[in-house]
């Protein structure tokens, strides 16, 4: 149903251009273009038949802890959700991480995002409490590991 690719650079603009309102609220500071420039290679951009953004999701294998990968960010287009396309990018992106000797995949949401946290209790991560302060003063977020 939707044509998985791997990120460039270049996706950087239309998903930008989306981002906001796919959420709902201003989200797109979380996003620098600097994760589509350094981390193209580990993301994913899904897209319907006719070439229109569907769904990214911005990975990482952690250069710095070399059992551990990250997803920084998964977007879905409002009319895509539901249809298996984020856990079909999560898992991609586990074999991804796997294939390259990780053993662990980690996330953070904003608390608020109940949606998110049982999206990723459903995908076999463990959540812990919100940290205080994770992102600096006035942010807490939700922690997240899933082992390999």
């Amino acid at each position: 149903m939707y044509a998985l690719r791997p990120a460039t650079p270049a996706d950087y603009d239309a998903i930008a251009a989306v981002i906001d309102g796919w959420w709902g609220r201003p989200i797109l500071p979380a996003l620098p273009r600097l994760f589509l420039d350094h981390f193209h290679g580990t993301s994913q951009v899904a897209e319907t038949a006719d070439g229109a953004l569907a769904g990214f999701l911005i990975g990482i294998l952690s250069p710095s802890l070399p059992g551990e990968a990250y997803i920084h960010f998964v977007g879905v287009a409002p009319g895509a959700r539901k249809s298996g396309l984020a856990r079909t990018m999560y898992e991609r992106f586990f074999d991804l991480a796997r294939g390259d000797g990780r053993r662990v995949v980690k996330a953070v949401t904003a608390p608020v995002n109940t949606a998110s946290i049982a999206f990723h209790r459903r995908m076999g991560f463990e959540a812990g409490d919100p940290v205080p302060g994770y992102n600096g003063p006035g942010t807490s977020l939700v922690t997240f590991s899933r082992p390999l």
